[in-house]
């Protein structure tokens, strides 16, 4: 079971469902002490508060770029003695410094099969390329975009009447399984990473 010092923040800009299903995990939720958001009006800043998790609002533009924005999110962090950092959702590219900071502790999740349709718009880019196949990629972030080690990955078929709504929510209901499923082995200690392969440890047999 994660430690006393398996300390989460989120970091978050919109709706939060893949935040909920955190919050909401009986292993993963109570290690969530911080929720960030960049967008004063994300509902995921009103879903912590439900949870009594504190929610942190940090305006981009009260900072003059975006390594300033980082460095204040990163004393945010700091100050809270954070442990693991997981992106939900967060619509604004980090930076190396916080990158770096979190090395090897810090997850992101993406609506398609890593290395295919990285970027914003992952789905509607799976539909315009005509695949068969999509997915929920979990991988650890450094600092390329959607470039990290993978940790987690499932396939979602691409049906022939799918639009991008429909593929949506098939694609959600993978992210709202394995996402925290992953994060648990994260805090856990139970992911080895070897380069670019990551081993998620099985869970010993007393959890």
């Amino acid at each position: 079971m994660p430690g006393v010092d398996a300390r989460v923040a989120v970091l978050a800009s919109g709706s939060g469902t893949n935040l909920q299903a955190l919050l909401d995990h009986p292993a993963v939720g109570p290690c969530i002490v911080l929720v960030v958001s960049d967008r004063q009006e994300a509902r995921a800043l009103e879903r912590a508060r439900a949870k009594g998790v504190e929610a942190l609002f940090v305006d981009p533009k009260a900072f003059p770029d975006r390594p300033s924005f980082d460095r204040a999110v990163l004393i945010a962090l700091r100050e809270r003695h954070v442990g693991f950092v997981v992106l939900a959702g967060f619509m604004r590219i980090v930076g190396p410094e916080l990158v770096g900071a979190y090395a090897g502790r810090m997850l992101n999740l993406h609506p398609a099969l890593l290395p295919s349709f990285p970027g914003a718009h992952g789905i509607r880019d799976a539909l315009d390329w005509g695949v068969k196949i999509t997915g929920v990629t979990v991988h650890l972030v450094d600092e390329e975009t959607d470039h990290g080690p993978i940790v987690a990955q499932e396939a979602v078929p691409v049906l022939p009447e799918d639009d991008e709504d429909a593929l949506a929510t098939r694609i959600h209901e993978v992210e709202h399984r394995i996402y925290p499923q992953t994060v648990r082995a994260l805090v856990e200690g139970r992911l080895e990473i070897e380069g670019r392969i990551v081993h998620v440890l099985e869970e010993s047999a007393d959890e």
